[in-house]
């Protein structure tokens, strides 16, 4: 599917910077600008490299300036707003297409002159081709330059005007990086110039550092003379910049065709292999996989969780590798991930963060563990790689015999057979807010979402035991007893439907999403009834058609909006925003008490047409992280996000 912008989608300059294309290179790094080529966020860029894999970036390569000059005329074909007092590149008035696919594209037209610019990321490094292929009707002639406005920093930090640039034949170096540049162009050193004006409209409307900082010290040219005969005279500027496996190694750049040979062939494969009838679905499939990357402390795969501010977390991935790797095929990747967190289980817990150089590794997550069995479980009903479980099943035993006798952060079972956790500021299932000393959503005691899992693995544990050559009976009376105290003590009667948490606080009876996934999981906790009743208060409490809000707006800590500063943006976050990654657990709870039936299918699949809207919004071809509460039209948080992708995935596969 490729998606089709004209000019109607970008009637106003801030139309123009609504929506963002992404594509990532499988090691963290990534492209992304607007639909018209500008920044509106410190974290753009046109090359963002990770030298580190994943999550060690550098913006490289921030934007583009493009002058086109058309014989006595100047004018900017890039769009880029400068600041109140610099005024603003206004290419987009000549911008007549945008287009993504596998790779984006733009079309401009000025005085006759058409100009198509095409951008591409190499999978595997850090390497950005860009191409312009120019055609002159005007009967004058034209040149095209093209100034990189690099800043050598750091993902999200600010470029100082004192750093130095330096140009040496085909390397750019500084900040302690090296870029290196093939063009067929002309390429001319220029005096150093900082650009300290950049506006990020979509930073200012989340509390973020509102302004930004370049460095122009070259600039890639091409001339195109009057045409001289019946057919217009073209050409094609081609500009590859990329970095070598270390600082100083000069690599052997790809062409532009190569590179662009390599994303198709790649992301074609990424489709073939999910195999999805649905135009949609396979969208998200190749969506999925930019989330993928390589991880060097472990050498093997890992997920990060959203694009472009989160890394890879234990909670994020496990919920996520179902959707992005089993539902699409990719068996092997999810083998891998599986196997890191296997390598990092401690004490029965899951890192929700990995070690970085010095920084240990964080294990604040008392659900990364339970969900982890539940993705070697849905693994194996995919492959039935029974050696795989084999080779899971003492690290899956570790975690039940850990969480049953207590582990760190208050994690342990009680003498009625659920799950507690959390005490003082430990922030341990998914709604981890900690704002100074305030705790919008604590959830200390017993989650629910959390002891619906807790059933589940015991009963994947029950299960699995001839792989662990025992009978599984304990994990089977262990799970009754947890079933029987889940539902006298989780039911809210008046509410028809589940208590958030046992806390013995005003928050137990607050109507929110997590309640969802104790119908969706695959082995029951509650009645058929009482699992329809959910589903129906659920969809008539906090279902929108992008997600699920986190908290009944009829609840008197309700937000209806997500914005602002940071102490705005957390009081709100999990107090109704809506999220997307839940929405998942809604339809496939709602196909489980409808018996999957074709009626119960026909309708998810229509409740799902408007996800092709949300495709369209935010970040082309990805679904964002949260919406407002009250009326979810315009994506927030993370543009592009994992768990978001993975969910929906889930639910196209069940409907396969």
């Amino acid at each position: 599917m490729k998606f089709v912008y004209g000019k109607q989608d970008w009637k106003t300059f801030e139309r123009g910077e609504e929506s963002c294309y992404l594509m990532t290179n499988g090691l963290g790094g990534f492209s992304s600008l607007t639909v018209t080529g500008s920044c509106s966020r410190n974290d753009h860029a046109v090359l963002m490299a990770c030298v580190h894999s994943p999550n060690h970036r550098y913006n490289m390569i921030h934007r583009l300036e493009e002058v086109l000059h058309v014989g006595n005329r100047k004018v900017h074909i890039s769009s880029q707003d400068n600041g109140e007092n610099n005024g603003r590149e206004e290419g987009w008035l000549y911008q007549t297409g945008f287009t993504y696919g596998d790779y984006p594209q733009w079309t401009y037209l000025v005085d006759g002159v058409e100009v198509v610019k095409t951008i591409a990321l190499a999978q595997g490094s850090n390497t950005v081709g860009i191409s312009y292929e120019i055609r002159n009707f005007s009967g004058k002639d034209v040149k095209l330059d093209v100034y990189p406005h690099l800043q050598f920093v750091p993902k999200g930090a600010l470029l100082d005007k004192g750093q130095e640039f330096v140009i040496e034949g085909r390397r750019i170096s500084a900040g302690g990086q090296s870029l290196f540049v093939s063009t067929d162009g002309t390429f001319r050193e220029l005096p150093l110039r900082f650009h300290d004006s950049l506006f990020y409209a979509y930073d200012i409307c989340d509390g973020r550092p509102e302004t930004g900082c370049t460095a122009v010290n070259h600039v890639v040219s091409a001339e195109v003379p009057a045409r001289c005969g019946k057919l217009p005279l073209g050409k094609t500027l081609h500009m590859v910049y990329g970095m070598g496996a270390e600082p100083d190694h000069e690599p052997e750049l790809p062409s532009m065709e190569e590179i662009i040979r390599g994303v198709e062939a790649y992301r074609n494969g990424l489709r073939k292999q999910a195999g999805f009838p649905d135009g949609t679905a396979s969208v998200l499939a190749a969506g999925a996989n930019q989330f993928v990357s390589h991880r060097e402390s472990t050498g093997k795969k890992t997920i990060l969780a959203g694009f472009p501010f989160f890394e890879d977390w234990g909670r994020d991935t496990m919920i996520a590798v179902s959707g992005c790797c089993l539902a699409t095929g990719q068996y092997g990747t999810a083998k891998s991930i599986l196997q890191t967190f296997m390598a990092y289980c401690q004490k029965g817990l899951m890192p929700n963060l990995f070690p970085e150089g010095s920084n240990a590794a964080r294990y604040n997550t008392v659900d990364a563990a339970l969900l982890f069995v539940l993705a070697v479980y849905e693994y194996y009903g995919k492959t039935k790689d029974g050696d795989f479980v084999k080779s899971a099943y003492g690290t899956m035993a570790e975690i039940v015999e850990w969480y049953e006798k207590g582990t760190d952060y208050g994690i342990k079972m009680d003498e009625d057979g659920l799950i507690t956790a959390g005490s003082g500021y430990d922030q341990v299932t998914w709604m981890d807010v900690r704002v100074g000393d305030i705790l919008p959503t604590p959830r200390h005691g017993k989650p629910v979402e959390i002891n619906a899992y807790w059933y589940n693995a015991l009963r994947i544990m029950e299960e699995f035991a001839p792989f662990g050559a025992g009978d599984g009976k304990d994990y089977g009376r262990m799970a009754e007893r947890v079933k029987e105290s889940f539902g006298a003590k989780f039911w809210n009667d008046g509410a028809g439907c589940l208590k958030d948490v046992l806390s013995g606080t005003e928050a137990d009876g607050q109507i929110r999403c997590n309640q969802i996934w104790a119908v969706s999981l695959p082995f029951s906790v509650l009645s058929p009834e009482r699992e329809r009743q959910v589903v129906e208060v659920v969809f008539r409490e906090l279902y929108t058609p992008y997600g699920l809000r986190t908290l009944s707006p009829q609840d008197k800590e309700f937000h209806a909006f997500y914005g602002g500063k940071q102490l705005e943006r957390d009081l709100a976050y999990h107090q109704g925003t809506v999220w997307v990654f839940p929405l998942g657990g809604y339809y496939l709870a709602y196909l489980k008490v409808n018996g999957y039936t074709e009626e119960a299918k026909a309708c998810v699949r229509r409740q799902l047409e408007v996800m092709d809207a949300a495709l369209r919004e935010g970040c082309i071809g990805q679904l964002p992280e949260i919406y407002d509460g009250g009326n979810p039209v315009s994506s927030k948080g993370c543009f592009a996000q994992a768990w978001s992708v993975g969910e929906i995935l889930r639910v196209y596969d069940a409907l396969r």
